[in-house]
């Protein structure tokens, strides 16, 4: 996939393209929906399919105190836009100053003179430019005039409830990661630098990988059934994020026991892959009632993992990060 950073207005490119715009904040299976129609529309016209996005999310600029916590990093949504089979990503970099760039210089200045939109795909209810006034309705006016054509796509969901990125980050935030899942087309993940901890675990007979992480959005205080990508290699695993109230600890950690496995994780890096939450963090009145309860949640957890869709784990681990 070619990536462009902020390309030069003054500057077409040479393709004919299908085009779509938006954050992309998790790429879930609604924004697939959206890749799909855009490789199917550019193999039977020979154009290239180019997805815009921004960086940082706009509200992180406009409404800071509003701004998401992030489902993915942004070298993991490139990853994932990649996956999907996009030929091109145009990254904006989103600043007070081209807020302010009305949607229709946006169509007419970048969408159709510099990257050769031939056709556009929007979401059913997609608004962009200065003060969001972009929309079907000026992209179908400007289409006449620009010589692009012009689709939205209805809602994509399942029982009831439409594919979105806030819909995902709220059932990620209150622990319901099979929900998640079934929105993302895959199993969460944070990834991150294994550190040195407390040691606890180890204490306990069960060792425990301590992780720094990049990513935003961290499901609730809880014990987790998880795949985890160490290298190559992917593994199960028991992950724990809270206190650890007994021991009277009170920095929040991210910590996670590997099955099976023995070696030497300080300052590899790891990604963990939420399968589903088994409980809550809380404080045991001994270390025997502490360790009697991990033990149940590895006999919880190896049941839960033996039944997982493999497909599902895409750690984001193994690829190149993008860089400006």
């Amino acid at each position: 996939m070619q990536i462009l950073r902020n390309p030069d207005f003054s500057k077409p490119c040479s393709f004919n393209s299908v085009v779509t715009i938006g954050n992309f904040d998790g790429a879930h299976l609604g924004h697939r929906e959206i890749f799909q129609r855009m490789k199917a529309v550019a193999a039977a016209n020979a154009y290239t399919t180019v997805v815009v996005t921004f960086e940082p999310h706009p509200l992180s600029v406009l409404a800071p105190e509003a701004a998401p916590s992030l489902i993915t990093t942004f070298d993991q949504k490139v990853a994932l836009i990649a996956e999907a089979g996009i030929d091109c990503l145009v990254v904006i970099e989103f600043t007070l100053e081209f807020s302010r760039i009305t949607a229709e210089s946006f169509v007419r200045d970048l969408l159709c003179k510099t990257l050769g939109m031939r056709h556009v795909i929007i979401g059913h209810d997609y608004a962009f430019g200065r003060g969001r006034q972009g929309n079907y309705e000026t992209l179908d006016r400007l289409g006449a005039e620009c010589g692009f054509s012009l689709q939205d796509i209805d809602p994509v969901g399942e029982g009831g409830a439409i594919f979105s990125s806030s819909l995902a980050r709220r059932l990620i935030g209150s622990g319901d990661l099979p929900a998640a899942t079934a929105i993302l087309g895959r199993y969460h993940v944070i990834s991150g630098q294994v550190a040195h901890g407390r040691q606890i675990g180890s204490k306990l007979g069960f060792p425990t990988a301590n992780i720094t992480t990049r990513n935003e959005l961290i499901p609730p205080d809880g014990v987790y059934a998880v795949m985890v990508a160490v290298g190559d290699t992917t593994l199960q695993g028991a992950c724990s994020i809270g206190t650890n109230p007994t021991f009277g600890n009170s920095e929040r950690t991210i910590e996670v026991f590997l099955l099976d496995f023995s070696g030497q994780l300080y300052d590899q890096e790891i990604a963990i892959c939420f399968v589903q939450r088994l409980r809550e963090v809380r404080r045991f009145f001994d270390v025997e009632e502490l360790i009697r309860t991990i033990e149940g949640d590895v006999v919880m957890t190896r049941e839960i993992l033996s039944t997982i869709d493999r497909n599902l784990i895409k750690p984001l681990l193994n690829v190149v990060p993008f860089r400006s």
